[in-house]
Formats: structure tokens, sequence, C-alpha cells
């Protein structure tokens, strides 16, 4: 069940936010599975929303006719400014937070405004997600493995953190093995788009690593994957792995459906990436995506194997 829009929105203004919403059932785990009580389910599509929003923005992604720009205060043809409307997006959240100016503008932050109010959100998750995106603005490539973890932390860990937030469980040890799989969520994706982040000039395979299989950016504009490239995309598949090993003990931490949510997250990474062996780590023709049984299995293996702590 997907949050109500703000009362006051017109239907063009419905429309465009529930198209934003929509894209939640493109990812590789469900955002908001209806066994959740309405109001986790609520408050995780109004983050979701959020989440969207920025990454639209910053990967250039926004519906075309600029209304988000008209939304945030902007002029439409802003929208193709993408550091003004980052900004621009910052300065409506922290009217989330008790701004001086006004209540929120963009009916996405209107509608993440009571659950922040209502669970106690942080600020600094929510700007961590508009710094990545600025970051995604000034680099283009990372030069190690540890570059790329320090953008993960930025771009991915703070969902996780926001629901166990959310969900008021967080403690310092769940938020280390929720950012083992955060990041592993953001690697699986990164594998799974190589040829479209390199459509938008961007590549998430460390330099280092690229030298150490021989492998050129010529070598990802193929229309198909050579040895090299492929045994690349092993090892980095072999990473997320191992930090999503990491992470299943996170799910055996919590009880009822929090544990299935949770459950859910750590499956659709195993899936994604049992995704990308089963296209033999040729990612190039496109984004390899698990099938739902796939999905439901690998749920299920981590609900057996997922340590419960008492």
């Amino acid at each position: 069940m997907r949050p109500a829009p703000p009362a006051g929105e017109d239907a063009p203004g419905r429309h465009h936010t529930r198209a934003t919403l929509g894209k939640a059932a493109a990812e590789n785990f469900p955002v908001a599975p209806v066994f959740l009580p309405r109001a986790w389910r609520d408050g995780l599509m109004a983050v979701y929303g959020y989440a969207r929003l920025v990454d639209d923005i910053g990967d250039g992604d926004l519906a075309p006719g600029g209304r988000d720009a008209v939304l945030l205060g902007l002029d439409a043809a802003a929208a193709d400014d993408r550091p003004a409307m980052l900004d621009a997006l910052e300065a409506d959240l922290l009217r989330v937070f008790g701004g001086t100016d006004g209540p929120p503008r963009h009916p996405l932050l209107l509608a993440l405004q009571p659950v922040v109010r209502d669970h106690g959100l942080s600020a600094e998750h929510f700007l961590g997600l508009v710094e990545a995106n600025r970051q995604d603005q000034r680099v283009a490539r990372y030069e190690t493995y540890g570059e790329l973890l320090g953008y993960c932390e930025l771009s991915a860990n703070p969902v996780g953190r926001l629901v166990l937030e959310l969900t008021g469980t967080s403690t310092p040890e769940r938020i280390r093995r929720s950012d083992a799989v955060c990041t592993a969520l953001q690697l699986a994706e990164h594998l799974q788009d190589v040829a479209e982040d390199l459509g938008r000039d961007r590549i998430y395979l460390p330099a280092e690593d690229m030298r150490r299989f021989h492998v050129a950016e010529a070598d990802l504009r193929a229309p198909s994957a050579g040895a090299a490239v492929r045994s690349l995309i092993a090892f980095e598949a072999e990473r997320a792995r191992d930090l999503l090993d990491e992470g299943t003990p996170l799910v055996g931490s919590v009880h009822g459906r929090l544990r299935l949510l949770l459950a859910g997250f750590t499956g659709g990474g195993r899936a994604a990436l049992r995704a990308v062996a089963a296209a033999g780590f040729d990612v190039l023709p496109g984004p390899p995506k698990p099938t739902r049984s796939l999905l439901l299995r690998e749920v299920a293996a981590v609900l057996r194997t997922a340590p419960r702590k008492r």
C-alpha cells in the first residue's frame, strides 16, 4: 500500500508522485511488502520516494517537462541543472526537519515529513543520499575498492540505517550488519548496470581491479564481455557475496515481520548476484535480472540459514 499523496495535490501532481513510487517494482528487493504493518509500509514508501527522487535527479532520469523543478521552487528549465536541483532538494529536505520558510514544497517530501516526525528519523541519512549524488556529478571513476566503499557509505548505507530507525531496532551491531548488506546491494546493482552506467560516463569498477584483470574501458563498450571482463565481474561479485554473508546475521537478530523484510533485502541481493552468475558474468548486453522464483528461493534460504539471536 502506497502512502496517499498530500491532500492538496492536484491530479497531475498525484500521477507524477505515483510514477516515482511505482519504480519500486523494478528494485532487486521488495521495498514495502504487504505483510508489514501499515505504518511501516507507508514509512518505507515515503523513504523510498525520497531516495528515488534524489537518484533520479542525480542520474538525469526525471520525468520530462520540468515538473520536479517547479515543485522544488525552480524554473522548469532548471530540471537539467543537476547541482541546482540537488541544492533545491536539500533545501526542501531542511523544511522537512523544521526549516523556517514553511512546509516542504515537493509532494514526496511533504509525505516524508510526518514519517520523520513520528519515527524520529535522522537528517544525516537523508543528507548522505544527496551528497552521494553530488559526488556522482564530480567523480566518474574510482581508483580503489576502498574509494568505492566510501561512495557506498553515502549512497546505500543510509537507507538501511533509516529502515532500522523506522522500525525502532537500531543498535550499533545491527547498523554494522546493515551497512554490509546495503553496500553489497549497491555493488550488485553496479555489476548489473555496467553498460548503463558507462552510457552516463560512469564506471563503478575499481580502476586497480581493471588493471589487475587487464580490462580497458574499451572492453566495457563491447556488445558482450570477453574472458577478462567476465573474470573481473566474477571477482567483484564474490566481494559482494562476502559482504552479504557478513550482513546476514542481521536477519536473525530481529523477529516477526521485520525478519521477513530484512530477509527480502538480503535474499534480493543474493538473487541479483545469482542472476549475474547465470549470465556467465556477461553484464554488457544488459542487466541480468533475477526471476521472482529465484528471489523467493533466496529469501527462503536466508531465513533458513540466518542464525537466530534470542
